[in-house]
């Protein structure tokens, strides 16, 4: 299961997942001034993109900022995305992607590698969408990134792994 950050304080040079976005490193822990009342951020650099997010610290849990995943809890990704028996819903694209797009925003490593699956059988019967092929790539990516950070290996063999997972029929 993953490890929600609850009421766990991270510290500068953690790694973490926000919600959507990915992996990102917890570069700062500030104090400001926001509407007359002090309060404590983390600045947070996004490892894919180099965005910088900074974050409550007392919204951590609000937000879904979580730790990475457990280097043991990556089989569970990859059954996940081998377990082809799923039942696809035929409801319009604008609906699914919107189903999609809020599994994404829970930023449950098991939710986006399910939305990943179902995006790969779903292009195996017909033509994706512009949107469901940008959210196919956004799931990719996320994953790709978290378990490279939790197993400690390159990217690009994360991504042969997914590849294997996606050809073989």
């Amino acid at each position: 299961m993953e490890r929600q950050a609850k009421n766990k304080m991270f510290k500068v040079g953690d790694l973490a997942v926000y919600p959507a976005h990915g992996v990102g490193v917890i570069e700062a822990i500030e104090n400001k001034e926001v509407m007359g009342k002090k309060q404590s951020f983390y600045v947070m650099k996004i490892m894919g993109n180099g965005m910088k997010i900074m974050i409550p610290t007392m919204s951590v849990k609000a937000v879904g900022l979580r730790e990475i995943i457990m280097e043991k809890e990556i089989p569970k990704v990859y059954e996940i995305l081998r377990n082809k028996d799923v039942t696809i819903d035929k409801q319009t694209w604008n609906k699914r992607y919107r189903e999609y797009l809020e599994r994404i925003k829970t930023g449950s490593v098991f939710e986006i590698a399910g939305v990943l699956r179902d995006l790969f059988i779903l292009k195996s019967d017909k033509n994706l969408s512009f949107g469901e092929r940008k959210m196919m790539d956004t799931a990719k990516n996320l994953l790709v990134k978290e378990i490279s950070v939790a197993s400690n290996s390159k990217e690009s063999d994360v991504e042969h792994n997914l590849q294997k997972i996606f050809t073989v029929q």
